[in-house]
């Protein structure tokens, strides 16, 4: 009973600027990430004919890497506005149950609204450092600690974002263009770690392409990624639930 009280009294000891304090730590190296592919992002969106404020809106309530350059690509590729919504939500759906899981582990300390808030937030970054740090939970201003972390990376995004946009007016035509690559960079970058774990990703990811240029064939691309994104995905699952068998 004394270690219980005590443990509980040097978590009630922590002041919301201690928390703060912490938060921004502990979310640096997420804010360091971002900065590269914001800026990378906010020359690309420029480049695909979006304004200065189109492209930090999008930032703003996208606020989803990689759909976000999706979405600048399916606007270069003259999608449509519903096109680029659906691909957009299904690309995303996994924030869904990253979301719930969060919301589930911080119940019992954080008000319903509380909940709502940090949940809108997360992101894959966010979310994994959250988790790794979800005994904070339990401190008296555990809240603010979390917040910190989500706001430092959702700002660093933003604004990453708009300076992109920016720079995208000054610098070579020749390098704004050779960004490109970013985008492809990025999906490798994340592929690769997977890969090493689970060779089966490769055909998940041959499946994806496969369907995508398929019906690229016979309708518009932006169709087409939908259905290559949800049939490569449930192949995902159901390769990948036969393994864990």
């Amino acid at each position: 009973m004394r270690e219980i009280s005590e443990k509980a009294a040097d978590y009630d000891s922590y002041s919301a600027q201690e928390m703060i304090k912490l938060g921004i730590q502990t979310s640096l190296p997420i804010a360091f990430g971002y900065i590269p592919v914001a800026l990378t992002f906010g020359i690309l969106a420029k480049q695909a004919g979006m304004s200065i404020l189109e492209l930090t809106m999008m930032s703003a309530f996208v606020y989803a890497g990689a759909s976000q350059f999706m979405g600048a690509n399916m606007i270069i590729s003259s999608a449509s506005a519903l096109e680029i919504i659906v691909a957009t939500f299904v690309l995303n759906f996994r924030h869904f149950i990253m979301s719930l899981s969060f919301m589930n582990q911080v119940q019992s300390t954080i008000g319903r609204k509380g909940r709502v808030s940090l949940g809108l937030g997360l992101t894959d970054e966010s979310f994994a450092v959250s988790a790794l740090h979800i005994d904070k939970v339990d401190y008296k201003k555990g809240y603010v600690f979390f917040i910190t972390v989500i706001l430092t990376a959702y700002l660093t995004w933003v604004i990453g974002s708009l300076i992109g946009g920016l720079v995208g007016d000054i610098i070579p035509e020749q390098l704004s263009n050779s960004m490109g690559i970013a985008l492809y960079a990025l999906f490798i970058g994340l592929l690769v770690p997977s890969i090493k774990r689970n060779t089966k990703v490769i055909l998940i990811v041959v499946i994806a392409m496969t369907v995508n240029y398929f019906f690229s064939q016979i309708m518009s691309d932006g169709w087409a990624i939908v259905l290559g994104t949800l049939i490569g995905g449930l192949s995902g699952v159901v390769l990948l639930k036969e393994e864990s068998k």
